[in-house]
């Protein structure tokens, strides 16, 4: 399962009205996650790297447009604190 990254423009973010979707934040830490649904969130701050269970690594950061696919099982590591905000689809 593929995780997408983009690097979206400013105008891209406004017209997706990403500042009204919920905000998550974690700090420094590792952890498991399970996505149920698709999340496609907006990093305001922080770097991380997501590891697949077959193995893929990818890292995001602020400034990055991710989209996890529903089904996707990986575990976070989050190097620089997160925020973020969110979307379910």
């Amino acid at each position: 399962m593929d995780i997408k990254i983009e690097r979206p423009t400013k105008e891209a973010i406004e017209g997706r009205r990403v500042d009204r979707w919920p905000v998550w934040a974690k700090e420094i830490s590792r952890f498991e996650w399970h996505y149920d649904e698709t999340e496609e969130c907006y990093l305001v701050e922080g770097r991380a790297i997501v590891e697949t269970k077959d193995g893929e690594k990818v890292e995001i950061k602020a400034g990055d447009f991710v989209t996890f696919p529903k089904g996707l099982a990986c575990t976070w590591d989050i190097k620089e604190p997160v925020r973020k905000h969110f979307n379910f689809r």
